[in-house]
């Protein structure tokens, strides 16, 4: 065999397996709530640190404004899974037969925080009777949360729908909502500058901090024809977590994509995040949570162990 003629073998060989292991790669694509925030950093850190490539999987990764939106895309088929949706919508939209399915937790507890100008006179919840309160999207846990703000004893705010926290900051300083939300990292800059004040956190009720208030998702037909690529999902999503709270890299690129410094970066993790309010096996308070969604008529009846049981797939590991 000539020189020439194994050269063009072994060219021919590379593109072979070139093709191979493109062909052996499977996309999912996702939408996910509120960019940046470290809860729902999972995917893309996942991806850019490679742990989603070890399972052959290339994520197409769609940010929304909240988790009614990243619902509703989940429903109409136009994305395969869900990061960050609110507990009640979720739970509202399968009994009402939408094509929804809960493969994980995505955040037990709220870093959520609501917050106002350094100048207001509002000082704590008990002033927000009569006062606009943001939330970000109808059905999402922002929107659970301050349902429950609003049960609270002289406590009774104008719930309003602001999006997502860059829109929201930008119409709490100029006057047009009273009390805004966000979570970090955003926000911390104002804090650090005096130009903002946290009044509540979403932690600060204690049903909150011990339930599982937003949801991993599926299509309930990608979940039925495309099983063994959600589990490798799931398996490489656990693998991403461990790898947040384990190797220090993940803080440069956790930096890089929310645009804030690493100190900032592992201020957010540090302060805000335990790694179990991540854990996606383990759905917690789910007694408090169809409570209300009952109560807050997410769902006309309260729901049997059937529905339950169907609503809630969880994917065990990889053997």
């Amino acid at each position: 065999m000539n020189r020439h003629s194994r050269y063009a073998r072994v060219a021919a060989l590379a593109l072979l397996l070139a093709g191979s292991t493109a062909f052996a790669q499977e996309t999912l694509k996702l939408a996910i709530g509120q960019r940046g925030n470290w809860d729902t950093s999972v995917a893309e850190l996942g991806q850019r640190a490679g742990i989603f490539k070890k399972q052959g999987l290339v994520l197409d990764l769609v940010y929304t404004q909240g988790g009614g939106e990243t619902q509703q895309a989940v429903i109409s088929g136009s994305v395969d899974i869900g990061i960050a949706a609110g507990a009640a919508g979720v739970i509202g939209a399968y009994v009402k037969g939408a094509p929804v399915r809960v493969i994980g937790a995505e955040t037990s507890g709220a870093a959520d925080y609501w917050y106002v100008p350094a100048a207001s006179p509002i000082k704590s919840l008990a002033d927000t009777t009569g006062k606009t309160m943001a939330y970000s999207t109808n059905g999402s846990s922002t929107h659970s949360i301050v349902l429950e703000f609003a049960k609270q004893p002289g406590v009774k705010p104008r719930l309003t729908a602001t999006g997502g926290p860059a829109a929201t900051f930008t119409q709490v300083m100029s006057g047009q909502i009273d009390v805004g939300w966000s979570a970090p990292p955003f926000g911390l800059d104002a804090m650090e500058q005096g130009k903002i004040r946290i009044i509540a956190r979403g932690n600060d009720i204690p049903s909150i901090k011990n339930q599982t208030v937003r949801f991993l998702i599926v299509n309930s037909a990608v979940l039925e024809k495309r099983r063994e690529a959600i589990a490798k999902f799931m398996q490489a999503y656990r693998e991403t977590v461990d790898w947040m709270y384990s190797n220090p890299q993940a803080m440069t690129i956790y930096a890089v994509f929310a645009k804030v410094s690493e100190g900032q970066a592992k201020r957010v993790r540090d302060e805000f995040f335990t790694k179990d309010m991540l854990n996606p096996d383990k759905i917690i308070g789910l007694e408090t949570t169809l409570a209300e969604a009952y109560a807050g008529k997410f769902i006309a009846s309260p729901m049997s162990r059937e529905q339950i049981a169907g609503m809630i797939q969880l994917q065990s590991p990889l053997k």
